[in-house]
């Protein structure tokens, strides 16, 4: 197939999308672990009869059901919201439908929210704000049995078959105790390279303000595991595919030419999902057939399969950049790991603020000399600040300086909407006086011998 006519398609599913002239809304999503406090593995028929109470209470209807009848993701009728759950049955998620202020956002997370616990409570379960779920080495770390996660869980174990001259870690079922807090906001044609370009060189001030997913026990000085997941995973093959941008876009052809440098590695043929090698997209379509693999259901088995590439295809391109332009005109932002629930307004805030203040932003990061001008990339900054110690060329008192003078333009920003959304910050000035991320608060609370159930409490 053409490249030009590749690149068409791709233009119309990541650029078009953001010269539509429309109102700015706000899209959040929450995923939370599911902590038994007994210490035990979480009992899913505990989870499935949580999902069918909430349901019924909130007039939910069902949008996906696995392979054995357990419903999976249920939307509202009324706003969209959807209750799901993250790649398995350990991780709650809750997605807001799009909103243009954040207090209708809260109020609703808050009404659903205490209403789980309230049912979770009964059997001595939790939700908790961390990003790795503390229970992950007694939990049945599985994946929800449907096409989708079964495929991923499958390419993500496929790690082992790859002789590639880069790192694996030993933990391809994180999907399944990995939390986030995402957000997705409205971008503009003509902002599309400021914002990526900004927003990555945002990416090691918000390391060291959101770092919230330690592997406790096994590593104790990386205080965003998040990142490590994907980048040293199958998805990170490519590494296109995952991170940052270590480049700088000047126009929308930049964007677009840098999608094309991106990789397929799944697709779904007559209801089976397929996954094979990461492919560079232009190189997939320049393929005459593509050798996979699928779950066949009635042998329980994997089976090879081979295939023709079609151009639908390109709705299965997906990538985890930390700033991923979506089909629908947004910027995703990714990179943070879930907050204590008391904070868990901060992330998305922090974004909108900044979104709206975004020229200010990209002056302050390309005038800093703090972090920047000393011989690193952005990347490899963001690689630094989420390990527990600073590099030894950043003066720390000058460094939180910084991190303030950024959650003051993002404050600003939101002060101007009007909307009282300023509020949700306040955890991020707190966390600037005490010098802590969500993730050195705990380990220091694990240092002053509190245990990790003390410690979940503190963090729902």
């Amino acid at each position: 197939m053409d490249r030009n006519v590749i690149l068409s398609e791709l233009y119309k599913k990541y650029i078009e999308p953001t010269k539509t002239k429309r109102d700015h809304f706000i899209g959040v999503e929450f995923e939370m672990p599911i902590v038994n406090l007994s210490g035990e593995a979480v009992d899913f028929d505990i989870v499935h009869s949580l999902t069918g109470s909430f349901i019924e209470k909130f007039d939910f209807k069902v949008i996906g059901i696995d392979d054995f009848e357990n419903i999976y993701a249920a939307q509202s009728k009324e706003n969209d919201d959807i209750l799901s759950y993250d790649c398995s049955y350990n991780n709650l998620e809750l997605s807001f439908g799009k909103e243009d202020n954040l207090n209708k956002i809260y109020s609703r997370f808050l009404v659903y929210y205490e209403y789980i616990q309230n049912i979770l409570s009964k059997d001595n379960y939790t939700l908790t704000g961390m990003g790795v779920n503390p229970n992950r080495k007694v939990n049945h770390n599985i994946p929800i049995e449907n096409g989708r996660y079964r495929m991923l869980f499958h390419h993500l174990h496929s790690y082992t078959k790859y002789k590639l001259p880069m790192y694996f870690h030993c933990y391809p079922q994180y999907g399944t105790f990995s939390s986030a807090s995402q957000v997705q906001l409205d971008v503009e044609f003509e902002n599309l390279p400021l914002v990526l370009n900004t927003f990555s060189k945002l990416e090691p001030i918000k390391a060291l303000l959101f770092s919230n997913s330690v592997l406790v026990g096994d590593d104790n000085e990386l205080l965003c595991c998040r990142d490590m997941f994907w980048e040293n995973s199958p998805h990170g093959i490519n590494p296109h595919n995952i991170g940052m941008y270590d480049c700088e876009f000047s126009s929308a052809e930049d964007i677009l030419n840098y999608i094309a440098s991106t990789s397929i590695y799944c697709v779904e043929k007559e209801n089976k999902y397929i996954n094979f090698e990461p492919i560079n997209i232009i190189d997939y379509f320049n393929r005459k057939t593509i050798s996979g693999e699928y779950y066949d259901n009635e042998s329980g088995k994997y089976t090879t399969i081979e295939f023709e590439p079609e151009i639908r295809d390109l709705g299965y391109l997906r990538t985890f950049k930390f700033e991923d332009l979506t089909y629908r005109g947004t910027i995703e932002f990714r990179s943070v790991c879930c907050q204590p629930i008391g904070d868990c307004m901060c992330t998305s805030a922090f974004h909108l603020g900044l979104m709206n203040n975004v020229k200010p932003l990209g002056d302050i990061l390309d005038n800093d000399t703090i972090i920047y001008h000393h011989g690193y990339t952005a990347s490899e900054l963001r690689k630094l600040f989420v390990k527990d110690k600073l590099p030894e060329f950043v003066n720390e008192d000058k460094l939180w300086k910084l991190a303030e003078e950024i959650v003051d333009l993002s404050e600003q920003a939101l002060i101007e909407r009007g909307f009282g959304e300023e509020k949700f910050l306040s955890p991020l000035y707190e966390r600037i006086r005490n010098r802590k991320n969500p993730a050195q608060t705990m380990l220091a609370l694990l240092d002053e011998n509190k245990s990790m159930e003390e410690i979940v409490k503190l963090y729902r």
